[in-house]
């Protein structure tokens, strides 16, 4: 099993981000996933910037893989996506079932990303059908029936990726709560995930951590930390584990999550994958 690094999910200046994938360069993650997942309008960094950082990403050794927007809402947002697609260069993550549909009428090889719905087998041996060389689970299901998935054929014919550290990505709206918080409109929100480089987070009326907004996208409060789990996924058969990014902390966690697991004590969300409540006190970075 290896490490793998998902695309940034938060809205960060452009300097910040080119610097965080520098960081990126010199490190000894092999897989790193690259691109905006989550909304169109968040434009400090174009299709070519992220384009010229997957070269460079590259020419360092880097597995390289275009991540996609995870909800479509727009025909301008469609043909970005082709940009995408027809990279020439880099097989993309598709986080979108338009996605999924571009990159099958090419015969280009794609990753299910975890935000498409892959519930059962079946569907997952279409999708490899098309072209998927490997999907990540999505979150919301379990250990058991990853297992399940895995025994069904062997070897299955696709690689398997685990999102396995980082805040969940639980949902996507056609609204953006971020701006509404700040009375914005969605068409006018003055790009405010800026100032949120981790998504604001929302607390119950108790000041219990609930969710956290990150523009259109709704996550976890709490991170999941499956680093006590990397030995039996290797057992499973899983081939990647991947660590979600929000800080420079993030590589060092990526780097080493295999060798040894998180030792910061906090309150962890790992109820998908052992289908149990959702918080536990538990090792976690």
């Amino acid at each position: 099993m290896k490490t793998s690094l998902g695309p940034l999910q938060y809205c960060w200046e452009k300097e910040k981000v080119n610097a965080f994938y520098e960081h990126v360069a010199q490190s000894n993650i092999p897989l790193i996933y690259l691109g905006e997942t989550v909304c169109s309008r968040r434009r400090q960094l174009k299709f070519s910037d992220y384009f010229a950082l997957a070269q460079m990403l590259k020419e360092s050794g880097k597995q390289v893989v275009i991540s996609t927007l995870a909800l479509l809402e727009a025909p301008s947002e469609y043909i970005e996506l082709q940009k995408h697609v027809d990279n020439g260069e880099f097989i993309i993550e598709a986080n979108d079932i338009g996605a999924v549909q571009a990159a099958k009428e090419r015969n280009l090889p794609f990753v299910c990303g975890p935000t498409v719905n892959n519930y059962n087998f079946a569907t997952l041996k279409k999708l490899h059908q098309w072209g998927m060389q490997r999907f990540v689970m999505p979150v919301e299901l379990s250990k058991e029936w990853l297992t399940s998935v895995i025994e069904t054929e062997q070897p299955i014919p696709f690689e398997v990726e685990v999102f396995g550290h980082g805040y969940l990505p639980l949902a996507h709206s056609a609204r953006c709560f971020t701006a509404r918080q700040q009375g914005l409109q969605k068409d006018n929100c003055q790009i405010v995930c800026l100032s949120h480089s981790k998504g604001l987070l929302a607390q119950t009326m108790d000041a219990q951590p609930l969710l956290r907004l990150n523009g259109i996208q709704t996550q976890s409060a709490s991170l999941i930390d499956l680093s006590n789990e990397v030995e039996q996924m290797k057992q499973m058969g899983v081939d990647y584990f991947r660590v979600s990014p929000n800080s420079l902390k993030s590589i060092e966690i990526a780097e080493h999550v295999l060798q040894q697991p998180c030792s910061d004590k906090t309150l962890s969300c790992n109820g998908y994958w052992h289908q149990t409540a959702g918080f536990n006190q538990v090792a976690a970075c």
